[in-house]
């Protein structure tokens, strides 16, 4: 009897480790595709970083020590990846529909940073949206509210 406590036990705390480390890959799965869209153009520009960064601490309550421990992990398997199935596959499974709109319009603000959209960083989103499953006219409403966002400001 308390062999099988003890084995329950034991389940609980591999699922509590199997959640924290599902949670970390999604968290680094977002940054890698948010580093790869502002690296796209072969230039990774200041104010883009400048707007990557705010956008990961704040979806993710990260401070500065987790931040930068996330970007870096992020760039590194980045580097890694031959394309952005490594990272949406992981997206497209664990999050909601809502969420995977938040990372598309995440990712825009990220490419919208230097105030100009190529269209290699317009592809990916559109890649990454197809993958996702995010419908084509909410990724085009997304687009547009953060051009309009960057075109006041």
């Amino acid at each position: 009897m308390f062999k099988s406590i003890a084995a329950f036990l034991d389940g609980l705390s591999e699922r509590q480790d199997s959640k924290a480390l599902a949670a970390d890959e999604v968290q680094l799965a977002v940054a890698a595709l948010l580093f790869h869209a502002v690296a796209i153009d072969g230039t990774v520009r200041e104010d883009e970083m400048g707007r990557l960064k705010p956008l990961l601490a704040s979806h993710y309550n990260l401070d500065e020590a987790g931040l930068n421990r996330l970007l870096t992990q992020a760039q590194q398997r980045e580097r890694e990846s031959v394309d952005i199935f490594r990272f949406t596959s992981v997206l497209r499974d664990r999050l909601s529909p809502e969420e995977k709109r938040e990372i598309i319009g995440m990712m825009w603000r990220a490419v919208y940073a230097d105030g100009e959209l190529t269209a290699l960083e317009d592809n990916l989103i559109w890649r990454t949206a197809e993958l996702l499953a995010v419908p084509a006219r909410e990724r085009m409403e997304m687009k547009q509210i953060v051009r309009a966002e960057y075109s006041r400001a």
